[in-house]
């Protein structure tokens, strides 16, 4: 038996169409360093039928990849809007690519367009003669004439190529299951991986982002993104803006913690979205230069393990929650959300708001061994996390169908190469990446719990643990730790700190003092420049008896 429901498309067309009409006084922001660049919700759904007929006058159809190349801006969110919304295939280029995978995922993709942002075109104009695929460039906010690109492709001014163009747009019907946007893994091993979101996938993550359960947004919110719209759809914040009506705030290429906080003064956002690092640099500042932030109401932050550190000054000092979420671009990437249970208050809840957070109904989660055997959600056993579900992806991107990297899939499951355990409610606890994991003695010593142990030091800024190799122990880990301006902490002192807190057979021996974390192209600590830094020789390191 049927139902008698309406079969109607879960299109991102249909949502651009929503939000510029129910939502048309909404706006976008982006800070220029001194002031906004206002749009409304009203303006994206013009500026992105502009687009759109501008790119079909360029040849682009149904499926074909457009590609940015792009800050967080206003521009950028009418290409969120207006490429899919036309059918084809928004594709959005990590700028902090290394040249050789810039022009791998390009290539790749086959993107036939690329709009780069006025600041960029330099950081682009060098790998262009290598894009085998892209026959035009759209310069936004700035000269395209300054772009000398090679025989072949056409260059063309954002606001000349949409001046003429209509503002209303006959969206095609568009199968829900059908691409919709395109991101690469950032290819800290291998190549980029890509993963092909559909309209379908990318509407019922925004209801997530706007449910109570996940971002919780709202109407009456506005919303700094500070996630890069180059990764993993902002975490899903431009769509759930668009769906639930909250005003925007972009910060384009100002991302330090000054310009930041002048952004948070200007604009008082009740919602922000980051990475632990650049949150960290933002307590450092207030720190410097103190400043009323208690109009943010929450602050979601993942992309890598928060510092319970970070969280409770946040809270205590500030009066902003910080909101803990898992996920990764395969997972579009909201995957959990730590929102304690009802009921529970004080150490209880933060017990709950320190773990990676629940599942939600849509999101399968199973653990499984190093055998493949399926372990059970006690809170105790540890596996690495397999996840499925409408939003997470089935397979790498290979042009014509090729399969690539089969392995990280078993059984129609994600393999996320995370390790942890699940409780019984169905909160999930990493303990670490399983290439990051430190085997010492047959037992595991997580290097997430010993970097959150050492940040909790007050003259830590960040510390990133890996493992080297020990005769004895087959490994044991090393703590590359930033001090704060000024501070002289000791390595013995260090580990003094950290009895109590971490087993004492975990206790470090091995402490090295760094200017900064590498980072990849994120904002994760990269672990592997670390221990090619360990391998060079570059790192000096103090063993203590």
């Amino acid at each position: 038996m049927l139902s008698t429901m309406q079969d109607e498309s879960l299109s991102l067309a249909t949502l651009l169409r929503y939000a510029s009409t129910a939502h048309a006084d909404s706006t976008v922001s982006t800070w220029t360093g001194t002031e906004s660049r206002v749009m409304t919700y009203g303006e994206v759904g013009r500026q992105a039928a502009k687009l759109a007929h501008a790119l079909r006058a360029l040849g682009i159809d149904v499926g074909d990849r457009v590609a940015t190349f792009m800050w967080n801006n206003n521009e950028h969110l009418v290409a969120y809007a207006g490429v899919p919304a036309m059918g084809a295939v928004l594709h959005t280029l990590n700028i902090r690519l290394f040249p050789e995978q810039l022009v791998f995922v390009a290539n790749h993709a086959e993107d036939r367009v690329v709009i780069v942002d006025g600041s960029l075109v330099p950081l682009l104009a060098a790998q262009l003669p290598h894009l085998k695929t892209v026959r035009h460039v759209i310069v936004a906010n700035g000269d395209g004439a300054a772009l000398d690109a090679p025989e072949g492709i056409e260059v063309h001014s954002y606001d000349a190529l949409l001046a003429d163009q209509p503002d209303t747009y006959a969206y095609p019907e568009i199968d829900e299951r059908s691409a919709a946007a395109m991101c690469y893994t950032s290819g800290t091993t291998g190549d980029p991986k890509g993963v092909v979101y559909s309209h379908r996938s990318n509407w019922l993550h925004a209801m997530q982002a706007c449910s109570g359960n996940g971002m919780g947004l709202a109407a009456a919110d506005t919303v700094l993104a500070i996630v890069p719209m180059f990764h993993a759809n902002a975490w899903g914040i431009p769509y759930a803006a668009l769906m639930s009506g909250a005003s925007v705030l972009m910060p384009d290429r100002f991302l330090q913690p000054e310009p930041l906080l002048a952004f948070m003064a200007a604009e008082r956002p009740t919602f922000a979205g980051a990475v632990p690092t650049i949150w960290n640099g933002v307590l450092g500042a207030l720190e410097a230069k103190p400043q009323d932030i208690t109009h943010l109401r929450e602050v979601v932050v993942g992309g890598s393990a928060v510092p319970p550190s970070l969280m409770r000054a946040f809270e205590d000092k500030h009066g902003v929650r910080i909101l803990h979420a898992w996920g990764m671009t395969e997972t579009s990437p909201l995957g959990s959300v730590a929102r304690p249970p009802a009921g529970t208050t004080g150490e209880e809840a933060f017990a709950y708001r320190i773990t990676q957070g629940q599942f939600p109904a849509a999101v399968r989660a199973r653990l499984v061994d190093d055998s493949g055997a399926v372990l059970p959600h006690d809170g105790r056993a540890v596996g690495e996390l397999q996840v499925r579900g409408p939003w997470i992806t089935g397979a790498y991107y290979g042009p014509d169908g090729a399969v690539v990297d089969a392995d990280k899939f078993q059984d129609g499951w994600l393999r996320t190469g995370d390790v942890g355990h699940i409780s019984p409610d169905g909160y999930l606890t990493l303990v670490d990446r399983s290439k990051d994991i430190i085997k010492s003695g047959g037992e595991w010593i997580s290097s997430v719990d010993l970097e959150n142990a050492v940040m909790g030091h007050p003259d830590i800024v960040e510390a990133a643990v890996f493992g080297i190799p020990d005769a004895k122990w087959d490994e044991r880990p090393v703590v590359a730790a930033v001090l704060r301006d000024g501070a002289t902490v000791a390595p013995a002192a260090l580990r003094e700190f950290l009895t109590g807190k971490v087993a004492k057979w975990q206790l470090p021996e091995h402490w090295t003092f760094i200017p900064e974390v590498p980072k990849t192209s994120v904002g994760k600590f990269d672990k592997k420049a670390l221990r090619a830094q360990f391998a060079d020789g570059g790192l000096e390191i103090t063993t203590l008896g």
